[in-house]
């Protein structure tokens, strides 16, 4: 059975979907009403699975009138996404940001579960067992050079 946090999130991610602009606005009140849950839960799921690595941005407005919109980051072209994927990467980046990319990437359909779980795997923190920054400098280096390579086909087109 699916816990109440994947099942608001699928929902979240369902009518986002179904929008046709790739926007929602939400109240959290309303939201936890409906699923039977505390606000904070709602502000729980958000945080953590709608993230800018995720490919999500969320903006709040608080107050009477407030609201939370939810906006699905759509990289149309080969160039949006290498942007992408050096702004979000970065000069380093930290394990948590570099997982949430490469979910980013296989839920678009850019590399595959198998790819993905390598990845994980090779700049995990168990190992690159270096002290803090260099880690993180180089788990950017590498997750950079995989994800070119892995994208970027003979003749320099993306896939």
């Amino acid at each position: 059975m699916r816990n109440v946090s994947e099942i608001i999130e699928q929902y979240l991610k369902q009518i986002l979907q179904n929008s046709p602009e790739g926007i929602i606005e939400i109240q959290r009140n309303e939201l936890a009403d409906q699923f039977d849950c505390v606000p904070s839960q709602i502000n729980y799921v958000i945080s953590t699975r709608f993230t800018l690595e995720k490919g999500y941005i969320v903006e709040s407005k608080r107050g009477g009138g407030g609201y939370i919109r939810i906006q699905k980051v759509e990289l149309k072209s080969h160039g949006e996404l290498l942007d992408h994927i050096y702004r979000t990467i970065g000069s380093s980046i930290d394990q948590e940001a570099s997982e949430g990319l490469l979910y980013q990437l296989e839920e678009g359909g850019y590399i595959t579960q198998r790819e993905s779980n390598i990845m994980k795997a090779a700049i995990s923190r168990d190992v690159l067992a270096i002290k803090l920054p260099l880690r993180d400098e180089i788990r950017a280096n590498i997750l950079k050079a995989m994800l070119i390579s892995l994208l970027i086909k003979k003749g320099g087109t993306l896939k």
